[in-house]
């Protein structure tokens, strides 16, 4: 059963556009990288409805054993850790 990944990210204050920006491509670029992901969505918030959260990520995943072998894939691990530096983010996985 398919599984969606979704990520609140609240950026630092005085984290730089251009910074947001390749935060924004890397993880964009996990859907070409990383096996077992089926869609990959990300995007700035428009709205006050977020509790100051700026960006979030809905990654749909072929199963719980992709989103398994997901959260350790060295590529996946190297996008978190830098967004880590500049943000905080909150996850949640459901199965659909």
């Amino acid at each position: 059963m398919p599984v969606n990944h979704v990520v609140w990210i609240k950026f630092a204050a005085g984290t730089s556009a251009q910074r947001i920006a390749e935060h924004m491509d890397a993880l964009r670029r996990l859907k070409k990288d990383v096996p077992g992901i089926n869609h990959l969505s990300v995007g700035e918030n428009f709205t006050d409805r977020a509790r100051g959260c700026t960006h979030g990520l809905v990654v749909e995943l072929k199963d719980k054993e992709a989103l398994a072998a997901y959260a350790v894939d060295p590529r996946h691990v190297e996008v978190a850790t830098a967004l880590r530096r500049d943000a905080e983010l909150w996850a949640l996985d459901y199965v659909f």
